[in-house]
């Protein structure tokens, strides 16, 4: 592989960098991460410059920049959303804050065909997420595409191949996404197809033979896709009896769960592990606990401390021992992983003491640059079979974030103003709205909000409340979630519920968990929906029991998802049995993507 055969991504933080990487590597090209600090000296071998999208404003002070001599090494440059108004602002354009914050999919209308848009339709659908806009373009630049709130949506200055684009083209819910950065990468930037797979695994079993040297890996197997197949890598690299797997049933996991993995690991041939129940100690972390980010730190926290015991009672010597685990970028990413990175969210193998041991070199992860999509990938090429392969993500600390807590009082907020303009907005398109008295994690503009849910009630198709969804989203910021009510029909009285996360709630939400994955599984839906988080608001509807959110999506990366539009005989039947549930009074459906909703409410 030619070191001069590849793209360099500049990294501003934020969701964007590694995915548009991983889409070149989808093209068969190489590429690199660099920084915005990074010499001069480490883009002169490249064949071109990608300039990502972050969390920041150009026009804020602190925002991150890179030096204005990048656009004078001759090399093509593309700015992406961030990276497009930096690049104008760098060249002498003019970035305000918009009239109108962008968020979800708009229609690009396509001005100048060539190069970067070669081989395209007049008119694109594109995903938008920004709040600031190229007002004056710099010398030498046109527009090449718009939308009907942004006229610089595409802008190029094709004398020095110079590009820039207010969307997102690397993520899937812009469709030619790829067929845009491939105009991009192979077109005007002439690189070569060179990157594959099994190159990867060649690559990876090397490192981690280097990293780990005479050591062995002490491995968290949770049984999910991810820590399968690191677990599954980490046996290619260094032998099945290097590698110990430790399973931990914390009480917060689906119905029988734990069991499963189990089987399923010993089907594998992975026979060097064990499951240890460590349900009570579980609970006991996050007695009273009722912050979302309060909860993952402490189930992360325990994760660490168990791991510490079992490895003393197996008399592992610690100097002799890496942790191993199946962190995927989205994890790294979403937890600040870069200097610029927003923290969304802290993922429970990104909590203080994990932070410590990666920054010593004692943890490995294999799986650290990929996504989902490509971890599946690599499943399938290590020979898993498509059952494991092809399970839904389970979050670390399982049905504890899905599970929400309450001390039953909302923090002041004009719930009143919020609720007159979500009215207004409901009221164009038929529907009634009622703001929820409860908060959830969010992003908009790659930076992390916690913010309100609004819930819609009446009829339509799901294109009529994706519009209503999104543009409520869009225009009033203290709304980061749009929900549909099923069951009951209307929404007399809503009371917020005191509760911490406890077995008979937990045992609740398994069940209901349990009534959507055997319908999901029924209907053959597994592939079609990419993860289907059932999540339990401690929210009374009409003076019933606890409400039940439907979460279907539709991903392929996690940086970004669409709510999956279920058949309506499938969402009937959940809906009956899960309101057969004795504690359940309600059953709503969120219309939410990601931006500006996270797939997890916490």
């Amino acid at each position: 592989m030619e070191n001069k055969n590849k793209i360099i991504v500049i990294d501003f933080g934020g969701q964007t960098a590694n995915l548009i990487c991983r889409r070149i590597r989808q093209l068969n090209v190489y590429s690199e991460i660099g920084l915005p600090s990074d010499s001069l000296n480490n883009l002169k071998d490249c064949k071109g410059i990608i300039l990502s999208g972050g969390p920041s404003s150009v026009n804020e002070q602190g925002a991150p920049k890179v030096s204005k001599e990048i656009f004078k090494l001759g090399k093509p440059v593309l700015g992406l959303c961030y990276g497009h108004q930096l690049m104008c602002q760098l060249l002498e354009g003019k970035v305000e804050q918009g009239k109108v914050k962008e968020f979800g999919t708009a229609e690009l209308e396509i001005e100048t065909e060539k190069p970067l848009f070669e081989g395209l339709n007049h008119t694109q659908t594109v995903w938008m997420s920004h709040g600031d806009t190229v007002k004056e373009l710099p010398q030498g630049f046109k527009a090449i595409g718009k939308t009907s709130d942004c006229n610089t949506a595409a802008i190029a200055n094709t004398e020095k191949n110079f590009f820039g684009l207010q969307f997102h083209p690397e993520v899937t819910h812009t469709p030619n996404g790829l067929k845009i950065l491939e105009n991009f990468v192979l077109g005007i930037c002439k690189c070569k197809k060179s990157w594959s797979m099994k190159n990867y695994i060649e690559m990876k079993c090397k490192e981690i033979k280097e990293q780990v040297g005479d050591r062995n890996v002490f491995l968290l197997a949770s049984g999910g896709v991810d820590s399968t197949v690191a677990l599954a890598l980490l046996h290619k690299a260094l032998g099945s009896k290097r590698v110990y797997a430790l399973h931990v049933d914390t009480g917060f996991m689906r119905l029988n769960e734990s069991n499963w993995v189990g089987r399923q690991l010993e089907k594998l041939g992975f026979g060097n592990f064990h499951i240890v129940n460590a349900e009570k100690e579980f609970f006991e972390c996050v007695q009273d606990l009722v912050d979302p980010e309060e909860k993952r730190k402490a189930i992360g926290q325990k994760f660490i401390d168990i791991q510490n015991r079992e490895l003393k009672n197996l008399d592992l010597n610690p100097e002799k021992w890496l942790l191993g685990q199946g962190t995927i970028y989205p994890d790294t990413i979403e937890t600040a992983g870069s200097k610029y990175a927003a923290t969304i969210k802290t993922h429970h193998n990104r909590v203080d003491s994990i932070k410590k041991l990666v920054d010593a070199g004692l943890v490995v992860e294999p799986l650290n640059l990929l996504y989902k999509d490509e971890v599946r990938e690599l499943g399938e090429e290590l020979g898993l079979s498509e059952k494991l392969v092809w399970r839904h993500p389970f979050p670390g600390p399982g049905l504890a974030i899905r599970c929400l807590c309450s001390s039953g009082i909302l923090n002041s907020e004009d719930l009143t103003n919020i609720q007159k303009r979500a009215e207004v907005i409901a009221k164009e398109f038929g529907l009634q709205t009622k703001v929820l008295p409860i908060k959830s994690v969010g992003v908009q503009g790659d930076a992390r909000t916690y913010a309100l849910p609004c819930v819609l009630i009446g009829e339509g198709d799901w294109k009529m409340f994706e519009k209503a969804s999104t543009k409520i989203t869009n225009e009033i910021k203290e709304i980061n979630r749009v929900l549909r009510l099923f069951a009951p029909d209307t929404i007399d009285s809503v009371e917020l519920i005191k509760a911490t996360l406890t077995r008979k709630r937990i045992s609740l939400l398994q069940q209901a968990d349990n009534i959507v994955m055997r319908a999901v599984a029924d209907a053959d839906l597994m592939r079609d929906i990419w993860q289907f988080p059932t999540v339990m608001v401690p929210l009374a509807i009409n003076g019933g029991g606890e409400s039940i959110v439907l979460r279907p999506v539709d991903s392929m990366e996690a940086m970004t998802a669409r709510f999956f539009p279920l058949d309506k005989k499938v969402l009937q039947k959940i809906t009956n049995e899960v309101m057969a549930l004795e504690g359940i009074g309600s059953v709503l459906f969120d219309l939410t993507n990601k931006p500006p909703g996270t797939i997890e409410w916490e």
